[in-house]
């Protein structure tokens, strides 16, 4: 982003001119951007620096301002009380400075954290103590944000008369402003208060008042990605009661669409750009399709997922759409998880596809060279200990798998026709191994099914409906063990060269009679600038456990010492800029499946690379073994140039491996996903 570039830049010169001023507004200045970006742990780091730096000044207006910002940062983190203890700081100084606006900020914020702790009556409290400071300074914005936390006190001691009285004075205020995006939290507001009322008609057209709205000022935020997904963020309430509220009214085709609106937004907006298509604000001057128009365009059997939460009881609702060939739509809904707090129920299959990872990912006596980032070696158990540790994790491992296909594919397994599965997933579930996913029989989901995941319906409508020729016929750009033993990760330590990875690029390059990109060649500049030319992209290289971004060489021609993040390290951001026109893209990664989990979905490199124009992305999900790797990947490109498609082959070279003597244990055959369209390659062209 910009705006960081020039902050960043502001704080160097700062430093380098001994500025300490400037210094602290600079650090200030990145928390509240990176606030805005919803990185609220970056947040919450600069604005402690510039806290400390208005302390050692003893610049007691500074230090207001960062308590303030440092609040709200910890507010938005979930630690009410850090926030609790900044924001009283806040207030002690602006009364101090006798700071009518600092105070009415800081009463407001107050009123926040204790809603967050669940203390409605003194929420109430503080943000009565900030309207009336807002309304005697003519703080209109202020006056409109005091009615509208108000209202949601109100409405959470069911005091419907009083929280509906505040939720409409703040909405008109915010109509007078022109502001739209307080206008959708207001509208969303008013439309939970309705429903917990009963109203449900009336809390639809709230909700869709409110996805509307906050879709215009989206729109609007044309080029502006990470802003695009914050928002998302922020309005995930209101896209989930709308379609929650349609199912209450029995409008389940209608609640499927408002689900599948809410989905990948900004992927889809990056994709109608790549392929020429309408853009998100042309598509609000236009009649949306239906979600049957969609369907037109997707021929197999799909399973759209979404989780929701009782507003009055405190459980957790997995729903199932299952979108079968002939365009019908049947519904399923199961409560997972119950009697529990909001956010233990919003962390339940985290938890659970966690657990999972612990039990099949990397340990000790696998032979595995760790294609991460991090680099770290588990150490070696004494064989007894190894196999009584193994035997417990196995055992966990088919418990836990067996809970998520209950969960997710049991209610509406007696549906499925064909033997292939199109999956659109919803939080965590992004991060689960739908191939090792286990039925009542023991039998895994993958032998029974083709498996595919798409962001959302669009997304993949999208893809499907490019121009013929967008997408390159021929060409493969092979990239492995790249040189980075001049590259340090996070905690000091020296990355290893990956002599399997190696291996493993050689002997596809046979297969497909292309050479490959290996150590001082895999350069970051060489990969970018190849990148938008062929047909097909395969990456074995080391990935970064939190994003999946992938450690190439660096740059030989960069300024001496270390390598930095930007010399050596393929993110997200260098993806989007390229126009990419491969078929397929295969990154053989440990944890190329993984990134942050938002409301958009995961964003991680497997995300970038659809958004820069690849049709399909085949990531992994965890640390992968070497030895199993390589056989993965002979078994997997054998099958493409036979003429398979890419979800056959994948699902075959899984069969092989399951079947297999040495790896037929889930960790061996399962990291590796599907995500976006089945291709099939014309190796025959390329050679």
């Amino acid at each position: 982003m910009k705006a960081i570039e020039c902050y960043e830049v502001s704080e160097s010169i700062a430093k380098e001119s001994g500025d300490t001023s400037k210094e602290g507004r600079a650090y200030g200045q990145l928390g509240n951007v990176y606030c805005c970006l919803g990185d609220f742990k970056k947040a919450a780091d600069y604005q402690e620096r510039c806290l400390k730096i208005a302390k050692e000044m003893k610049n007691r207006s500074g230090e207001e301002s960062a308590y303030d910002n440092l609040g709200s940062a910890y507010n938005r983190l979930g630690d009410f009380e850090k926030a609790l203890d900044c924001h009283k700081n806040s207030l002690k100084i602006a009364k101090e400075q006798k700071s009518r606006y600092g105070q009415q900020c800081a009463f407001g914020n107050l009123g926040s954290d204790y809603f967050g702790l669940g203390d409605f009556r003194k929420a109430i409290y503080y943000n009565e103590q900030a309207l009336q400071i807002a309304k005697e300074i003519g703080d209109r914005s202020g006056e409109g944000m005091a009615y509208l936390n108000l209202g949601a006190n109100y409405s959470c001691l069911r005091n419907f008369t009083s929280g509906l009285k505040c939720e409409k004075r703040a909405l008109t205020i915010f109509k007078e402003q022109g502001n739209m995006a307080e206008q959708g939290f207001s509208y969303s507001n008013l439309g939970r208060t309705l429903e917990e009322m009963g109203l449900l008609n009336e809390a639809v057209n709230c909700y869709q008042s409110s996805v509307s709205a906050l879709n215009d000022v989206r729109a609007r935020l044309y080029g502006k990605e990470k802003w695009k997904i914050s928002l998302r963020d922020m309005q995930e309430d209101a896209y989930t009661a709308l379609w929650r509220v349609m199912l209450k009214l029995d409008r389940s085709d209608e609640a499927l669409c408002a689900a599948e609106k809410g989905r990948a937004q900004a992927l889809n907006d990056l994709l109608e750009s790549k392929y020429g298509m309408l853009t998100a604000v042309e598509r609000l001057r236009i009649e949306k399709e239906t979600i049957h128009d969609i369907f037109d365009k997707i021929k197999s059997t799909t399973v759209f997922l979404a989780f929701h939460e009782g507003v009055l009881k405190k459980t957790l609702w997995i729903t199932q759409w299952f979108i079968q060939s002939d365009k019908s739509i049947c519904r399923r809904e199961k409560e997972v998880c119950n009697n529990t707090t909001r956010k233990n129920a919003v962390n339940h299959f985290e938890k659970l596809v966690e657990g999972i990872f612990e039990d099949i990912g990397v340990k000790a006596g696998v032979n595995c060279e760790d294609r991460s980032l991090e680099n770290l070696r588990k150490p070696t158990l004494a064989k007894e200990s190894f196999d009584e540790t193994r035997s417990h994790s196995l055992q966990l491992q088919n418990q836990r798998l067996r809970k998520l296909y209950d969960a997710v594919i049991d209610p509406i397994a007696n549906l499925i026709i064909g033997d292939e599965i199109i999956i659109v997933p919803d939080g965590s579930l992004w991060l689960a191994p739908y191939a090792a996913f286990v039925d009542s029989s023991s039998k895994y989901l993958s032998e029974s099914f083709r498996i595919r995941v798409i962001p959302s319906l669009t997304s993949l409508e999208l893809i499907v409906e490019c121009q013929p020729d967008y997408h390159s016929k021929s060409g493969a750009l092979i990239v492995g063990d790249p040189w980075v033993q001049e590259v340090v990760n996070d905690k000091g330590q020296t990355l290893e060269q990956l002599p399997c990875a190696r291996e493993e690029v050689e002997m596809i390059g046979r297969i497909l009679n292309t050479p490959p990109l290996t150590k001082t060649e895999a350069t970051k500049n060489v990969v970018l600038k190849r990148l938008s030319s062929v047909a097909l992209v395969h990456i074995a290289a080391h990935g970064r456990m939190e994003t999946g971004e992938i450690a190439l060489s660096p740059n030989p021609l960069r300024k001496s010492g270390v390598p930095k993040d930007e010399d050596f390290l393929l993110e997200m951001s260098d993806v989007l800029g390229v126009k990419l026109r491969a078929r397929l893209v295969v990154l053989s990664c440990c944890h190329s499946g993984r990134g942050d989990i938002k409301a958009e979905g995961v964003v991680g490199i497997a995300r970038a690379f659809l958004g820069a124009g690849a049709r399909s992305v085949l990531v992994s999900l965890w640390a992968i073994d070497d030895e199993a790797t390589l056989e993965f990947m002979k078994h997997f490109y054998q099958h493409l140039t036979e003429g398979k498609s890419a979800s056959k082959a994948l699902n075959q070279t899984m069969k092989s491996m399951r079947e297999s003597v040495k790896f037929s244990e889930v960790k061996y055959w399962a990291p590796f996903v599907l995500v976006g369209d089945d291709v099939t390659l014309e190796f025959d062209q390329s050679e």
